[in-house]
Protein backbone atom coordinates (compact mmCIF):
# COMPACT_ATOMS: atom_id res chain seq x y z
CA UNK A 1 0.00 0.00 0.00
CA UNK A 2 1.13 3.54 -0.78
CA UNK A 3 2.71 5.15 2.23
CA UNK A 4 0.68 8.47 1.93
CA UNK A 5 -2.76 6.08 1.52
CA UNK A 6 -2.39 4.48 5.00
CA UNK A 7 -4.67 5.13 8.08
CA UNK A 8 -7.07 8.19 8.08
CA UNK A 9 -5.29 9.38 4.22
CA UNK A 10 -7.17 7.04 2.75
CA UNK A 11 -10.62 8.91 3.27
CA UNK A 12 -8.97 11.98 1.71
CA UNK A 13 -9.49 10.77 -1.84
CA UNK A 14 -6.51 11.45 -4.24
CA UNK A 15 -4.94 14.42 -3.10
CA UNK A 16 -1.75 15.49 -5.20
CA UNK A 17 1.24 17.59 -3.53
CA UNK A 18 4.14 19.25 -5.29
CA UNK A 19 7.00 21.30 -3.74
CA UNK A 20 7.58 24.68 -6.02
CA UNK A 21 10.53 25.47 -4.34
CA UNK A 22 11.99 25.81 -0.89
CA UNK A 23 9.49 27.96 0.86
CA UNK A 24 6.35 27.57 -1.88
CA UNK A 25 3.76 24.35 -2.10
CA UNK A 26 1.16 23.38 -4.22
CA UNK A 27 -1.58 20.73 -3.56
CA UNK A 28 -5.05 19.82 -5.27
CA UNK A 29 -7.74 17.50 -4.90
CA UNK A 30 -11.46 17.56 -6.74
CA UNK A 31 -14.32 17.96 -4.47
CA UNK A 32 -16.23 14.26 -4.57
CA UNK A 33 -20.02 14.14 -3.45
CA UNK A 34 -18.27 12.15 -0.86
CA UNK A 35 -16.62 15.28 0.44
CA UNK A 36 -20.41 17.70 0.34
CA UNK A 37 -22.26 18.73 3.39
CA UNK A 38 -26.13 18.73 3.62
CA UNK A 39 -26.10 21.76 1.47
CA UNK A 40 -24.37 20.41 -1.56
CA UNK A 41 -21.07 22.01 -0.72
CA UNK A 42 -17.46 21.32 0.39
CA UNK A 43 -17.88 20.43 4.24
CA UNK A 44 -16.08 22.42 6.61
CA UNK A 45 -13.99 19.63 7.90
CA UNK A 46 -12.72 18.33 4.29
CA UNK A 47 -11.78 21.86 3.74
CA UNK A 48 -9.66 21.57 7.20
CA UNK A 49 -8.63 18.18 6.31
CA UNK A 50 -6.80 19.43 3.16
CA UNK A 51 -5.53 22.89 4.57
CA UNK A 52 -4.00 20.64 7.56
CA UNK A 53 -2.45 17.70 5.28
CA UNK A 54 -1.24 20.65 2.47
CA UNK A 55 0.72 22.34 5.42
CA UNK A 56 1.78 19.27 7.57
CA UNK A 57 3.27 17.52 4.14
CA UNK A 58 5.08 21.14 3.58
CA UNK A 59 6.34 21.23 7.37
CA UNK A 60 7.35 18.05 6.67
CA UNK A 61 9.58 18.20 4.50
CA UNK A 62 11.26 21.93 5.66
CA UNK A 63 11.81 20.10 8.48
CA UNK A 64 14.10 17.60 6.30
CA UNK A 65 11.72 15.28 6.61
CA UNK A 66 11.23 15.03 10.15
CA UNK A 67 8.14 13.99 11.23
CA UNK A 68 5.88 16.86 12.31
CA UNK A 69 2.73 17.09 14.03
CA UNK A 70 0.06 20.05 14.48
CA UNK A 71 0.42 22.45 17.61
CA UNK A 72 -2.32 24.64 15.75
CA UNK A 73 -4.51 25.18 12.73
CA UNK A 74 -6.30 28.08 12.09
CA UNK A 75 -9.28 28.36 9.50
CA UNK A 76 -11.25 31.37 7.81
CA UNK A 77 -13.83 29.85 5.22
CA UNK A 78 -14.36 32.71 2.73
CA UNK A 79 -16.32 30.70 -0.40
CA UNK A 80 -18.19 27.64 -1.16
CA UNK A 81 -16.79 25.27 -3.88
CA UNK A 82 -18.79 22.39 -4.83
CA UNK A 83 -19.11 18.96 -6.27
CA UNK A 84 -16.35 18.86 -9.69
CA UNK A 85 -14.66 21.77 -8.39
CA UNK A 86 -10.88 21.25 -8.46
CA UNK A 87 -9.29 22.87 -5.11
CA UNK A 88 -5.80 24.15 -5.04
CA UNK A 89 -3.87 25.01 -2.11
CA UNK A 90 -1.04 27.33 -1.87
CA UNK A 91 1.23 26.80 0.95
CA UNK A 92 4.03 29.24 1.91
CA UNK A 93 6.84 28.00 4.55
CA UNK A 94 6.90 31.46 6.88
CA UNK A 95 9.33 30.18 9.19
CA UNK A 96 11.43 27.54 10.56
CA UNK A 97 13.29 27.41 14.09
CA UNK A 98 14.91 24.06 15.48
CA UNK A 99 11.76 23.18 16.85
CA UNK A 100 8.92 24.20 14.96
CA UNK A 101 7.66 25.29 11.60
CA UNK A 102 5.07 28.38 10.48
CA UNK A 103 2.75 28.42 7.55
CA UNK A 104 0.12 30.42 5.76
CA UNK A 105 -2.01 28.33 2.96
CA UNK A 106 -4.48 29.98 0.60
CA UNK A 107 -7.54 27.15 -0.97
CA UNK A 108 -8.76 28.40 -4.16
CA UNK A 109 -11.17 26.76 -6.80
CA UNK A 110 -11.43 28.01 -9.85
CA UNK A 111 -13.06 31.06 -9.01
CA UNK A 112 -12.87 32.36 -5.74
CA UNK A 113 -10.68 31.82 -2.44
CA UNK A 114 -12.40 29.06 -0.86
CA UNK A 115 -10.36 29.27 2.96
CA UNK A 116 -7.63 30.50 4.20
CA UNK A 117 -5.38 28.68 6.84
CA UNK A 118 -2.33 29.47 9.35
CA UNK A 119 -0.61 26.83 11.59
CA UNK A 120 2.07 25.27 13.42
CA UNK A 121 4.04 22.41 13.64
CA UNK A 122 6.35 20.53 15.96
CA UNK A 123 9.23 19.19 14.69
CA UNK A 124 9.51 15.80 16.27
CA UNK A 125 13.06 14.39 17.30
CA UNK A 126 12.50 10.80 17.01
Amino acid sequence: MDETKKGFMQNIGDLSFKKIDESNFEFSIKVEEKFLNTGKIAHGGFIATIADTGMGNAAHIAAGNKRSVTINLDIKFISASKQGDTLTGKVEVLKRTKSLVFINCKILNSNDIVATASGTWKILNS
